[in-house]
């Protein structure tokens, strides 16, 4: 019988990752995915599994262990966690923009007393974090943001708003993308640590997406927010500069989520092409069942080779902006592909809503548009050739 085998697959896991990994299947599998259709009708998971996820150190593998993390420097951790969420078909915790986005901002670019603030709450789940930086104006590009704090005094004054923010529901703050000085451009930006008891900072509604049900997506607004100097991230004037530095591990992660999707789409279908039967036999016998599972083995294991050497090369700091694209946006093509063909083989099974196919096949559509949409990733790679 043909099986996905994440364990032997990765060969670059030792054997501390292989124990990280089975407490995080574990967690998933036992904790989590049994709730999940719950949180879908609830547009949002609940604070207790947060809470649990940073008593097993899940929140915290690269926040520094003084402030109550593990001081993990190693992304195959960070790989873990992303792989397993989705191999466990489970889309809406908001893990991964805390550990992928939000604490290498934090990691990098606070001060001491900022990190002491943050990452002690954080690494215990208590406090959520969001990225805001897409606006109904700007998606992919960043420059286009019109969200703007002035600065007078000790503090900034916040307008502005934006939206498509994951956790933005439930977040206590967000890291905030703002120009500063809109008449220097790419110069002008700054990134502000926005509290969500900041008078003037609203959340709007939970937005309906097609897929990801469980992840709280909001539009999140600004009137005239007073943002204290010492929450400035960073300096004034880089902002811009810090969002290009963080983007090759985001989009690095979402290469990862799609890797976990596909193996365990693929698991769930063999097994469910064993088991169907048609004309007296099982599915999976008939040439078409076996050479489409063939054809998704195959494919799959050649973009586990890839994005493992990925998360190698970027531990080494040596994964660059244009591969980092080239694994987002070929891997999450691919998924989208298994996911349509892996749904085929379930026939009108498939179409229905209590198969895992069918949430996996809703959910991987958005991986090509967030973190910048697919045709802007070949735009990257296109000008690293000299275009």
């Amino acid at each position: 019988m043909l099986k996905i085998n994440p364990t032997m697959q990765k060969e670059y896991l030792e054997e501390e990752h292989i124990m990280f990994q089975e407490t995080v299947r574990e967690f998933f599998t036992k904790e989590v995915a049994p709730f999940e259709a719950q949180w879908e009708k609830d547009g949002q998971v609940s604070r207790e599994i947060w809470k649990r996820a940073g008593d097993l150190g899940i929140l915290a593998i690269d926040i520094p262990e003084e402030y109550g993390g593990l001081g993990l420097n190693d992304y195959r951790y960070n790989a873990i966690v992303l792989e397993e969420m989705s191999r466990a078909n489970i889309t809406g915790t908001g893990f991964g923009t805390q550990n992928e986005i939000v604490v290498p901002y934090l990691n990098h670019y606070c001060t001491p007393e900022q990190k002491a603030k943050f990452f002690p709450k954080m690494a215990a789940g208590e406090w959520i974090g969001a990225l805001a930086m897409s606006e109904p104006a700007a998606g992919s590009d960043l420059k286009g943001i019109r969200s703007t704090a002035i600065k007078q005094g000790d503090h900034y004054i916040l307008n502005g708003s934006k939206i498509f923010i994951t956790n933005g529901i439930m977040c206590d703050f967000a890291v905030t993308a703002v120009k500063t000085n809109p008449e220097l451009g790419s110069k002008g930006f700054a990134l502000l640590l926005v509290e969500s008891t900041f008078e003037g900072f609203t959340k709007g509604k939970n937005l309906d997406k097609i897929g990801m049900k469980s992840q709280d997506t909001a539009e999140l607004f600004f009137d005239n927010v007073k943002v204290p100097v010492e929450n400035l991230l960073g300096e004034d004037g880089k902002g811009f500069y810090y969002m290009m530095h963080n983007l090759p591990q985001e989009r690095l992660s979402i290469a990862f989520t799609a890797i976990g999707a596909m193996e365990g789409a693929l698991e769930w279908t063999i097994q469910y092409c064993q088991e169907r039967k048609a004309f007296g036999r099982s599915i999976g016998t008939f040439q078409n069942s076996r050479f489409k599972l063939a054809e998704m083995s195959t494919e799959i294991t050649i973009a586990r080779t890839f994005v493992d050497k990925c998360a190698i090369e970027l531990n080494e700091k040596r994964l660059t902006a244009e591969k980092a694209a080239m694994a987002k946006y070929w891997l999450t093509d691919l998924q989208f592909k298994i996911m349509d063909d892996c749904l085929q083989l379930h026939g009108g099974y498939g179409y229905m809503n209590e198969f895992a196919i069918a949430k996996a096949w809703r959910d991987a559509r958005v991986q090509r548009i967030y973190g910048g949409t697919n045709e802007i990733m070949k735009e990257i790679i296109g000008r690293s050739l000299g275009f």
